[in-house]
């Protein structure tokens, strides 16, 4: 570190003995934020209603995204199947809404990470493989639908049956 640079560290833990231990032990080291989740460390860092993330062009902010028979509705919290509701996680269907949004086509980790996650991407993929490893159990249940397909070491599409 240069001279006159103090260290900033962002814990980032539910846990209350965690957060505790983190800062007992970097206390002495400079600023430390504690945060519960990322949506407090969001509002930390863009207050007053500023979007912490920006869609690339052509990504729908509200309403439904359809693919095929496929519906994800992101504001009403509900993704339907041939009309038959899925049950999903917000960040299944925010996933789901991604990857089912015109065009089509091969989300990258980056991108994915940036809408989905509001820009969390450290290289880390593990997140992202296990929130689709459960999205894809949950789109199995549906009979004939959509398969989430991986581009190896680029990221993942949406493909219909």
């Amino acid at each position: 570190m240069a001279s006159g640079e103090v260290p900033f560290v962002v814990c980032v833990s539910s846990d209350v003995a965690v957060r505790e231990r983190v800062v007992r032990r970097l206390d002495d080291c400079g600023a430390v934020v504690l945060c519960a989740d990322l949506s407090e460390l969001r509002a930390m860092l863009f207050p007053a209603g500023v979007p912490a993330v920006t869609l690339p062009a052509g990504v729908p902010t509200n309403g439904p995204v359809r693919f095929g028979e496929l519906v994800v509705d992101t504001t009403g919290h509900l993704v339907t199947w041939r009309e038959k509701p899925l049950a999903l996680t917000r960040l299944e269907r925010e996933l789901l809404a991604r990857l089912a949004s015109p065009p089509v086509g091969v989300w990258t980790y980056e991108r994915l990470f940036d809408t989905v996650w509001g820009g969390a991407y450290l290289g880390d993929t593990s997140i992202l493989h296990s929130a689709v490893k459960r999205l894809r159990r949950k789109l199995r249940a549906a009979p004939d639908g959509p398969s989430v397909e991986t581009v190896r070491g680029v990221g993942y599409r949406l493909a219909a049956v």
